[in-house]
């Protein structure tokens, strides 16, 4: 991890449960039950898909707080039944069984919440922001950050990146040709989805390439926007340090924690 004053680069990959993983990041033998302490000692975040499809006990957060080191940080995906519906004003009830479940069981390992949408959901602006006014800014005296997943093209609008700005929320930058791709900066902090790993190198990306994404990370870590990078909007927002959350998901997963393991590198090099 690489820091600058209070902002710091957070690298990781999209859960600790993948078989694959047991041929080439896990040692042989390594016990399923310890795999995410050994992941959260490699990296420094992960994202969980599985809290998605399905609520955790409190207890669950309390086991995987315990397991991992004290400066490693999950960021959670909300529950679908609050982003997979027709209307988004009707989520508040769904947002609010998801934030009261025992996400703060985490402390100060929980990193952003992310709320993804489903590709067939078009951008409606008042309904959006209906959704938007429902998301709690902290539980307790904990302070939630949101970032948004959206996926469809009617998003790459100037009155998506004005909505989601005037709520605070950062929008994923989804590196990927599969989803909308673009990089404007929402929110306080960065989350980034790199999605286009290569199966056949050893790291899954070329040398070059991580180079390019840590000079990225590095530049968002700053303040500034790094260029290259598709975008809505030519103005620049206000300059500001962020945190910055990189994850390498989808593509080749099986690569995606060599893919991590040398951003790292690259990171604690510069």
């Amino acid at each position: 991890m690489s820091a600058t004053n209070s902002v710091s680069i957070r690298v990781g990959v999209g859960g600790w449960t993948f078989e694959p993983w047991r041929d080439n990041f896990y040692p042989e033998g390594w016990p399923q039950s310890r795999e995410l302490e050994y992941a959260s000692r490699r990296l420094s975040a992960i994202e969980v898909n599985g809290t998605y499809y399905g609520l955790q006990k409190a207890a669950t957060f309390a086991k995987w707080r315990d397991e991992t080191p004290d400066d490693f940080v999950f960021s959670l995906k909300a529950s679908r039944y609050a982003t997979n519906r027709r209307v988004l004003a009707e989520a508040g009830e769904s947002i609010q069984r998801f934030v009261d479940s025992g996400i703060t069981e985490l402390a100060h390992k929980l990193g952003p919440i992310v709320w993804q949408f489903a590709p067939t959901k078009r951008f409606e602006p008042e309904d959006f922001e209906a959704f938007l006014k429902c998301l709690p800014g902290k539980l307790g005296d904990l302070p939630l950050r949101h970032a948004l997943d959206v996926r469809h093209a009617s998003f790459m609008t100037p009155d998506y990146l004005a909505l989601a700005r005037r709520y605070r929320a950062a929008t994923v930058f989804a590196d990927s040709d599969d989803y909308p791709s673009f990089a404007d900066v929402t929110g306080d902090f960065i989350y980034c989805r790199t999605m286009r790993s290569d199966a056949s190198l050893a790291e899954g990306y070329t040398s070059a390439a991580l180079d390019q994404i840590a000079a990225c990370a590095q530049v968002w870590r700053d303040g500034h926007e790094p260029a290259g990078l598709p975008r809505i909007d030519a103005t620049p927002p206000p300059t500001a340090p962020r945190d910055v959350f990189m994850f390498f998901i989808s593509g080749a997963k099986e690569k995606a924690p060599a893919a991590a393991m040398a951003l790292r590198q690259r990171l604690d090099r510069a």
